[in-house]
């Protein structure tokens, strides 16, 4: 579901990372920030090479690598996910709570949702261990159509 406050959904995200750098002692450049909020503008996967494009507006000598190294900055320090099915990215709303998230993606608006549950966590523990499986990394994604978009349908 969108956000009700879109500008007060940057901040937060902006604010929790800047605390969470801050507690880790890692330094939150102005490129990450900035990478940061062209993740969290809009509520849709963003692809790294948009977000190239985009920071290229302000910062000309921005090539491909600069964008990939501050991804994986983001994404291991949880404030971003990747989305796998789309090979593109999305802010983290909870990013103390990283490792249990799940996506429902709407083929339609594109909106992307995201949801923590520690039961879905411990389902895949239990079957990963059940098979002396070890997990490398867990991507759950659900593609289907948003409830704005099936009343559409209908």
């Amino acid at each position: 579901m969108p956000c009700k406050d879109h500008e007060g959904c940057i901040t937060t995200a902006l604010e929790v990372a800047d605390r969470i750098c801050s507690e880790k002692q890692l330094k939150f450049t102005k490129l990450r920030k900035d990478i940061l909020r062209m993740i969290w503008e809009e509520h849709v996967p963003q692809k790294a090479y948009d977000l190239l494009d985009k920071l290229q507006t302000t910062n000309h000598s921005a090539k491909p690598a600069t964008v990939y190294r501050t991804l994986d900055f983001l994404l291991k320090n949880g404030f971003i996910h990747k989305v796998s099915s789309l090979n593109a990215f999305v802010g983290c709303s909870d990013p103390s709570n990283h490792e249990e998230c799940y996506f429902l993606i709407c083929d339609s608006c594109n909106e992307i949702s995201e949801y923590c549950d520690p039961a879905i966590s411990s389902a895949i523990r239990t079957i990963t261990d059940k098979n002396q499986f070890m997990v490398l990394s867990t991507t759950l994604e659900i593609a289907g159509k948003c409830n704005e978009c099936a009343q559409v349908l209908d």
